[in-house]
């Protein structure tokens, strides 16, 4: 199979890394996420674990030694409200990642700004996925077992490390503007499973599968 990438960016909750995964196990190729991560740490020679539950929410502060931990599972969640500091070397180290992906295999990527760093190229699919709040507070609260408080929290500030982390490494483009991406879906509305068939549909209008 010749290559191809779908990027996702979507909004916490709104179950995007869901159709992501769904949709790559449908055309039997990979999604990459947070394995992303784990590839630049290979690449870089750095101990993974200093890459590991990162996503999307970093520091600069002493350089590779003091990234932010993944999003908590915990009440304690809602007190934090950090804000985004770049770290220029990492994502470099992810944009060679992203870029190889898309020259050697047909892939699926979320999130990393993908949408960006392979903007321009003629077999790239950019998808957005975006929900109304109570949808995505609703499978917040029973995908983490939190409260609604919790959830809000958690969507709010998710959200705004993504915006942060967006701006930042596209020069100030704007994350959730439909112009950056090919489709922009309303999960509530079409489905899980529907956004999945809509993808491939336009997939196949491509001429990518």
């Amino acid at each position: 199979m010749e290559p191809f990438v779908v990027t996702f960016a979507r909004g916490f909750g709104t179950g995007g890394k869901e159709i992501a995964s769904r949709l790559a196990k449908d055309l039997g190729i990979h999604c990459y996420e947070n394995r992303i991560l784990t590839l630049a740490s290979q690449l870089s020679g750095l101990d993974e674990q200093l890459f590991q539950e990162v996503n999307e929410k970093i520091r600069g502060h002493g350089g590779f030694s003091s990234f932010l931990r993944g999003l908590p599972r915990a009440t304690s969640y809602i007190a934090r409200n950090e804000k985004f500091v770049s770290d220029d070397t990492l994502f470099d180290y992810q944009r060679q990642i992203i870029e190889n992906l898309a020259d050697t295999e047909p892939c699926v990527i979320v999130g990393k700004c993908a949408d960006y760093v392979l903007r321009g190229r003629d077999r790239v699919v950019s998808v957005y996925i975006e929900a109304p709040r109570d949808f995505c507070v609703k499978r917040t609260i029973e995908n983490m077992g939190v409260s609604e408080e919790v959830a809000n929290a958690t969507i709010a500030h998710t959200d705004k490390y993504r915006a942060d982390y967006y701006a930042y490494y596209t020069n100030e483009n704007t994350w959730t503007n439909p112009i950056n991406y090919d489709m922009t879906l309303n999960s509530e509305k079409v489905g899980i499973e529907g956004c999945v068939e809509v993808i491939k549909h336009y997939l196949k209008l491509k001429g990518l599968i």
